[in-house]
């Protein structure tokens, strides 16, 4: 039993709908950020849980590698089919089943992005909240326990994800929660799937929260004397209890890269990007309130908007930061890396990256969800320069390393994927032994994204 022969079952099943040109293959072996390509042998596009579950069966029993693809937009390599096989494409499972206006819940097969649900959304009074930035789908979202610029106010995928629909690597289809909002019933399978990064099942449904649509939003930029000032005047923000929708950092050089790719004037100083949801009333009190306490703290060019174009347009500036982040030096390839750490040492760790990077002469940007203690880096690199490609490892192991010892953990959004296997024992300890019993347990031969998440075992 060989991939080639899984290749060959998987030709005879019905509407199978299986490729092996060389651009299908090229396109699902690509990432947006420093790994190298790794095309997989062929490619499928399901369409229903049945169809995952035939081809599940075949490739379990030729031991042909599986690895889902939704957008392809994880900077981790989640995606990257490292040992060959399939690549399971879901963009053709992106039915949007059932909303439910008066439960506030949607049900959806993996594929749907997360745009394509809230446009199906406006006319409810409803949105889904989790925004990563990428156009991701929800199935990929799920699997990666993805975050974004809201998580401070609405949570991760963790909290926003009620029940799924799961195929396991025999083929066995499985339900785990309900559209009830709480259970104490028996182990919380929809928690253990949630962040699996495809390692132990392929999700085929989902059921997620839905929110209520704000009367009223308010967004804002402000400037700081240096970085130190904006994340204390973050801490503080959490810690009074004004209730933030979004409330993200972007350093001096990530402004640099936003004037480059995008021709926007903000000086060239570390700024915060904020956002409040609520009534009029209560909007503009949780702004004046946020800019009494910023100016504390040195704030300075405050720009305020409550219209939908200009809200817009500074969140896809926001959005846009690994662009950005290229535009610095368009000939250079993105090492993006992120840490989430206790809110009261983010300063610390915020400022020790930027040293770091600093000493190491590397071109780094830093922009964070700063609300919950989570920053991303940019690092600049040439994937053919060794010296470089060096130094940047040396930045992320000792961003690693900081977060750990800050009492945070290696990844607060983007997962373990490819780039932080080796952290997993650093931050786990005695309980990776225990992920790998799961992982045995549901996939005992080893087919669903191999290579990922757990370190190979000594």
């Amino acid at each position: 039993m060989t991939i080639e022969t899984a290749l060959e079952a998987l030709r005879s099943l019905p509407g199978a709908r299986l490729t092996k040109t060389r651009a299908a293959r090229q396109a699902h072996g690509e990432n947006e950020t420093h790994f190298p390509p790794a095309p997989p042998h062929a490619v499928v596009f399901p369409e229903t849980t049945g169809d995952v579950s035939e081809i599940l069966k075949i490739c379990n029993t030729h031991g042909c590698p599986v690895t889902a693809f939704g957008a392809g937009t994880s900077l981790e390599g989640h995606h990257l089919p490292v040992r060959g096989g399939i690549s399971l494409d879901t963009s053709r499972m992106n039915r949007v089943l059932r909303i439910n206006t008066e439960d506030m819940d949607a049900t959806v097969q993996p594929g749907v992005t997360r745009e394509d649900l809230n446009t199906r959304l406006r006319a409810t009074g409803l949105f889904f909240p989790v925004d990563p930035g990428a156009n991701a789908t929800l199935g990929g979202m799920a699997a990666t326990r993805a975050s974004g610029t809201t998580a401070v106010r609405y949570g991760t995928m963790r909290e926003n994800v009620l029940a799924l629909e799961a195929v396991l690597a025999d083929g066995r289809i499985v339900r785990t929660g309900t559209r009830a909002r709480k259970s104490s019933a028996g182990y919380d399978l929809t928690r253990l799937l949630v962040g699996s990064e495809g390692t132990l099942a392929i999700l085929t449904e989902l059921t997620v929260r839905l929110q209520g649509q704000p009367e009223a939003i308010s967004a804002a930029t402000c400037r700081f004397p240096s970085v130190e000032d904006a994340v204390n005047t973050v801490i503080t923000t959490i810690q009074s209890g004004l209730p933030m929708a979004r409330i993200e950092l972007v350093d001096e050089m990530m402004v640099r890269g936003f004037n480059l790719h995008q021709g926007s004037d903000l000086p060239e100083a570390p700024h915060l990007f904020l956002e409040f949801h609520g009534s009029e009333a209560g909007v503009a009190e949780q702004a004046e309130s946020f800019g009494s306490l910023a100016r504390d703290f040195g704030a300075a060019g405050f720009r305020w908007t409550t219209h939908s174009e200009d809200r817009s347009a500074l969140w896809r500036m926001r959005h846009q930061a690994h662009l950005a982040t290229r535009a610095l030096n368009p000939s250079r390839r993105v090492l993006s890396t992120d840490v989430c750490v206790p809110i009261s040492r983010l300063a610390e760790a915020v400022k020790t990256a930027q040293t770091d990077s600093r000493a190491l002469g590397l071109t780094c940007t830093i922009v964070g969800h700063v609300g919950d203690g989570n920053f991303h880096c940019g690092v600049l690199i040439d994937p053919g320069d060794p010296d470089e490609t060096s130094r940047a490892d040396t930045f992320s192991d000792k961003l690693a390393k900081l977060a750990l010892n800050l009492g945070g953990t290696v990844t607060g959004e983007h997962g373990i994927g490819l780039g932080k296997r080796k952290y997993m024992h650093a931050e786990h300890g005695d309980a990776v032994a225990i992920m790998r019993m799961l992982k045995s347990a549901l996939d005992p031969s080893g087919i669903l994204n191999p290579g990922k998440l757990l370190p190979d075992a000594d």
